[in-house]
């Protein structure tokens, strides 16, 4: 490898062309979409520019690949910063510009950049993130879910998942849009009632940029108590059909994309499809489990006739998660081949979004439909020979028909959103779960089909005021289900939210916002059954969260900001499990399903602490990002008291830079930390004894202990070394990515097992108590350095 490695370096410059790259697209209206003659459109840091013409279209030609900030102007509307643009010469870098009206800049001579877009309607706790970031983000391996583990705020586990964590929120409070279109599931091998899994599902060639809301949720993405992503897929190159492919360590993954039709070029679409051959790897390495999964993304972007759009995008995955019996050899092996299931999911969202733009407003008719399909069965030594070895047989689905009409308009000073949302979901369950094999105690045995109705409407005004340094924004929505007679009502989940921001300079602001939000419990929850009967269905209630945040932003002119926030969230009416007395905000962090049980909507939280960021944007060549978190996240117990809960990591700490060469070469690093999570404890006796293990293949926690011990706290350093080689008609990207550098062990709680037979293998009964077996700890402790040569061909 490293003489191929050497021989590429080498041979690859004298192929290479001083090839030119080429920079277009529109800027418009971000109402009514009506093209912006003569703004000014230039290479910022250069003299390098266009104007536009009379439809608003601009072309920047002459261009050396790079990386460039673009950079956007017109008399009377807000300044627009597109940053690091990749140019080539493979094709066009299309930038369109949505730029929003400023009325006071009609008073103004000189028109000042805001590199940093701040909404009206969320002024904090909103961040950006271009595709550039999330490609070169060290570690991240082009997965969105680990990039954003960068930003303050965001917590994650040591045990390499997606688990989305929020300012101390559990991983099912967070929601997906693609534009305008919900996606509900985005990690393969996803956990069925929350949001996590080991491998993102959305191809970052696709990701155009995303807007990442921790908080002061617009009034039109109700149902979410922590976060709200809104990604935002580019269209097909719209000069010629192309492609470009990529291998990593993971995966191999293509893109297709081009026109549609040779008459309306405007007309495109862009395909991707992605297969994993990392159960190959993994079965060489001994591990006793075979992931393996692909997914399909795709984006038709068709312009009906004048001021009519219409986009079609869709995206689905496949995952079979499978036993290699062979690696039996050491006690981690046996135990995983112990309680780890045979596992299948596919999942779909296919959606529909039409747009009609008018002189003062644009309308948005948006249908989708989503499927999740999630199975998973386990024999007592993985024996399926004897069917009364059954110990686990789970089959389950959520189906969603979703539509969504939404109008945003500005009439004079104000913007103005409305609209309406209906949704038709669908929930079947068939599950076995053995609980004893005396039968003294019954297994888990039912059949459930759940259909739900979901309906509601919501609305936003917004305004500047006092020469634009003061912006207002009070939004609402109310949202109601037929689930209950409780939920039924709309009017009992008004969820009002107020935002407001002013400007003390032109660079620096006092932000805030605070909102009452609410979110539907997990299917898992609301579709569980005993004797026939949907127990929950008089018990729960929505989920609601009050925030109140507030802060300070100071933006400076070389491309970086400093913000400072403070966050508070009281959680009320949260499911409590009355089997085993936990709070669901502590679920969610395993493989599998969660909710799957007896709840009451009865139980409280709490999530607090402050946020430091500061974000340098690219400026001379380099860029970073600074981001340290202080909180807390607590749920009641069983006592009604709070204490800490899975996800309270307190201290969170993330460094991430890098520097751009010349010869196309980039570096870049990140440190990260964290402090120690909680976990609960093993109820020692109650995990030895002979029928808890048999019939559930890991030891029984203690929840009379609930979170009271703390794994160690974790750091870990990744790097990343690009070199990108830019020929005639195509273009090379080499990568190495490695993943915990300095090998810094990972050391996650215990695993109490069973003691074995040294000769024979076979679990050793306690002599004392002969229904119980002898029992030890195993460490649960890595430290695996991950380094991954990628390569990205496009043409």
């Amino acid at each position: 490898m490293k003489i191929l490695l050497n021989f590429i370096c080498c041979f690859l410059p004298i192929l290479s062309f001083a090839q030119n790259g080429i920079v277009q697209g529109r800027v418009y209206d971000a109402i009514n979409n009506e093209g912006i003659p003569f703004a000014n459109v230039v290479i910022q840091g250069t003299t390098i520019g266009a104007s536009t013409d009379i439809d608003g279209n601009y072309v920047i030609e002459d261009l050396q690949p790079a990386l460039y900030n673009v950079e956007v102007s017109y008399l009377g509307y807000r300044t627009k910063v597109e940053f690091e643009v990749q140019v080539s010469n493979t094709k066009p870098a299309v930038i369109d510009f949505a730029l929003e009206e400023n009325t006071e800049q009609l008073k103004e001579v000189v028109v000042k950049a805001q590199p940093f877009s701040k909404s009206l309607e969320s002024p904090v706790s909103l961040k950006s993130i271009g595709v550039s970031e999330i490609k070169r983000n060290p570690g991240g391996n082009r997965d969105i879910s680990k990039a954003i583990q960068s930003l303050p705020g965001v917590g994650s586990t040591v045990s390499f998942r997606n688990d989305i964590l929020i300012r101390g929120g559990s991983p099912g409070e967070n929601k997906f849009y693609v534009d305008g279109i919900e996606i509900p599931t985005i990690n393969h091998f996803q956990t069925q009632g929350a949001s996590g899994g080991p491998v993102g599902v959305l191809n970052v060639d696709f990701i155009k940029e995303v807007d990442f809301y921790s908080g002061a949720f617009p009034a039109s993405r109700p149902n979410t108590l922590s976060s709200v992503f809104d990604f935002k897929f580019i269209e097909g190159r719209k000069d010629r059909l192309g492609a470009s492919f990529t291998v990593g360590s993971n995966d191999l993954a293509a893109v297709l994309e081009g026109p549609l039709s040779k008459k309306n070029k405007d007309a495109n679409f862009i395909f991707s499809a992605r297969y994993s051959y990392l159960q190959f790897l993994f079965k060489a390495l001994q591990l006793p489990f075979l992931p393996t999964y692909s997914d399909f993304q795709y984006k038709f972007t068709i312009p009906v006739k004048e001021n009519h759009r219409l986009i079609l995008l869709g995206t689905a995955a496949i995952d079979d998660f499978v036993l290699n019996l062979e690696a039996n050899e050491t006690e981690e092996q046996r135990y995983l081949l112990g309680n780890l299931p045979v596992n299948g999911q596919w999942n779909y969202t296919f959606g529909a979004k039409y747009t009609y733009f008018a002189d003062k407003s644009y309308t948005n008719f948006i249908v989708s439909t989503s499927k999740l399909k999630n199975t998973a069965y386990k024999y007592f030594e993985n024996d399926e020979s004897i069917a009364e070895n059954l110990l686990f047989d789970y089959n389950s689905t959520e189906t969603e028909y979703k539509f969504r009409l939404e109008n945003v308009s500005r009439i004079k000073d104000f913007k103005i959103t409305a609209g309406l949302a209906y949704e038709h979901g669908i929930y079947t369950n068939e599950t076995f779960r053995r609980i004893s094999f005396s039968g003294e105690i019954p297994n888990v045995n039912y059949e459930a089909t759940l259909p739900v109705n979901k309906y509601g409407l919501f609305a936003q005004v917004s305004r500047n005021l006092l020469e634009e340094r003061l912006s207002l924004s009070l939004g609402l929505n109310a949202y109601g289900s037929d689930y209950n007679k409780n939920m039924a009502n709309p009017l009992n989940q008004f969820s009002p939210r107020f935002s407001a921001s002013y400007t003390l300079t032109d660079n620096f602001s006092l932000n805030f916002n605070t909102g009452l939000y609410y979110q539907l419990p997990a299917y898992t929850i609301m579709g569980y059954k005993v004797d026939n009967d949907f127990v929950n269905q008089d018990r729960l209630k929505y989920i609601r969260s009050t925030h109140v945040v507030g802060g300070v932003e100071w933006n400076t002119s070389k491309n970086s900001r400093i913000t400072v926030e403070g966050y508070y969230k009281l959680y009320d009416n949260y499911p409590f499990s009355l089997r085993n007395s936990i709070s669901f905000g502590n679920l969610g962090g395993d493989f599998g399903v969660v909710g799957d049980d007896e709840f009451i909507s009865n139980s409280q939280g709490r999530t607090y602490g402050m946020e430091f960021l500061f974000q340098q944007k690219l400026f001379k060549g380099y860029y970073g990002l600074i981001a340290y978190t202080l909180g807390w996240s607590q749920f009641e117990d069983k006592n009604g008291s709070f204490v800490s809960s899975a996800w309270d990591a307190r201290h969170i700490v993330s460094l991430t830079g890098g520097k751009q060469f010349k010869k196309n070469w980039e570096i870049g690093v990140k440190w990260r930390m964290t402090t120690g999570t909680p976990y609960t404890p093993y109820n020692e006796p109650a995990s030895a004894l002979i029928e808890n293990w048999n019939a559930g293949g890991e030891g029984v926690l203690d929840y009379d202990r609930l979170n009271t011990e703390r794994i160690p706290a974790y750091h870990q350093l990744d790097i990343r070394v690009d070199k990108k080689w830019f020929f005639k008609k195509w273009s090379l990207n080499l990568f190495l990515d490695i993943q915990n550098f300095y090998a810094k062990k990972v050391i996650d709680a215990p695993i109490l097992i069973p003691e074995t037979d040294e000769t024979t293998g076979e679990l050793q009964v306690n002599p004392d108590m002969p229904n119980s077996y002898l029992y030890k700890y195993l460490n649960n402790e890595s430290a695996v350095v991950q380094p991954t040569i990628g390569i990205i061909v496009a043409y």
